[in-house]
């Protein structure tokens, strides 16, 4: 069957240069955008409820942009003023680059791993005199507090943000060609909203191995999975899939 429409659980792209726009125009094809999970703040009480004292640490673990956006919201709150001499270990390029908007980069220690979590602890290992926090969703891969722990640094793992299921009552009578996924949390939702979802028709594109793992745990059917080395991005995986049921349209 050919592709028509594509739905993405994720919030539309800002940047007028996204793949998603090169896609929809060069395939004709309508994309739509809907995060089927969101992130809610916890409050700063919350987090004195953990027994987190901000003061005590002198560096900082930040493995995504949310991380980093609800660290300096809750100092905010909690009025504490994040010291000059604070070191920030960040899991990729893309995160400490989105650091800048809080601090001063040149003015700070700040050390970038290359992508994956694993890449930044030949560097925290470097640092095991430091006290770490690691600010982080209630939904934390179990890999990082295993590295961390196996690292044998002095460090803390605390609930700042919570990954929450969207209401998606409003898509109940809207259908799409695919559905595309990025986390096992998408999938929850989807199940959420909608018991009964049946697959039939619907193709299913996921990226990355856990999500693959939870579509078939619902005994669904994947049909376009990346990253591969043919495909290493979705929307590459997207094109290829589109290019070949759409011949002849």
């Amino acid at each position: 069957m050919k592709v028509k429409t594509i739905l993405v659980s994720q919030p539309e792209p800002k940047i007028e240069n996204s793949p998603y726009f090169d896609l929809q125009e060069k395939q004709k094809v309508k994309v739509d955008f809907r995060p089927f999970i969101h992130v809610e703040g916890v409050s700063a009480k919350e987090i004195r409820q953990q027994k987190v004292d901000l003061s005590k640490f002198t560096a900082i673990i930040l493995t995504s942009r949310n991380s980093v956006d609800h660290f300096f919201r809750v100092a905010e709150e909690m009025r504490f003023k994040v010291p000059d001499s604070m070191k920030y270990f960040c899991q990729s390029e893309a995160v400490a680059y989105y650091l800048q908007k809080y601090v001063v980069y040149r003015k700070r220690k700040i050390y970038v791993g290359k992508r994956n979590f694993e890449d930044l602890s030949p560097l925290i290992k470097k640092y095991k005199g430091e006290a770490f926090l690691l600010p982080t969703t209630d939904k934390v891969k179990p890999i990082i507090p295993e590295i961390l722990d196996n690292l044998g640094v002095n460090w803390t793992q605390a609930t700042f943000y919570r990954t929450v299921i969207s209401d998606l009552s409003d898509l109940a009578d809207v259908y799409y060609d695919i559905l595309v996924f990025f986390s096992p949390s998408g999938i929850e939702s989807l199940f959420h909203n909608f018991p009964d979802f049946k697959q039939n028709d619907t193709r299913i594109a996921v990226f990355g191995n856990t999500t693959v793992k939870a579509v078939k745990e619902k005994g669904l059917r994947v049909d376009i999975a990346a990253p591969t080395p043919e495909t290493p991005s979705m929307t590459m995986a997207l094109q290829k899939y589109i290019d070949s049921v759409n011949k002849g349209k």
